[in-house]
């Protein structure tokens, strides 16, 4: 379950009970699928890169993709899509907020 306060929800490429999802590109597929979805709607070209709602990423070596909330407030069927997606695919399903990298230092 998705906390409605959450800004920010991971589907980690783990399934409930710890093992590695495949195939291996999973996360790139699914956020190539939500590629049209952006800020002011999709435009010629946005498909070639990935939505800033959804954006497939690597934390401490396990692939995730990172679902904005924004996403469900402006369209709630890619939303459900994604989280039907993790739902169906038994995935592990993390609220956190994806920080910056810090600084390099000098």
């Amino acid at each position: 379950m998705v906390l409605p306060s959450a800004q920010e929800v991971f589907i980690l490429g783990l399934t409930v009970d710890g093992k590695t999802f495949r195939p291996s590109d999973w996360a790139e597929r699914l956020a190539g699928v939500m590629s049209s979805f952006r800020p002011g709607g999709a435009q010629p070209g946005s498909h070639l890169s990935y939505s800033p709602w959804c954006v497939p990423n690597t934390i401490d070596g396990v692939k995730c993709v990172v679902v904005n909330r924004e996403l469900h407030a402006l369209e709630p069927m890619a939303w459900d899509f994604c989280l039907n997606f993790a739902r169906d695919n038994n995935l592990q399903v993390a609220e956190a907020c994806l920080l910056p990298d810090p600084p390099a230092k000098t």
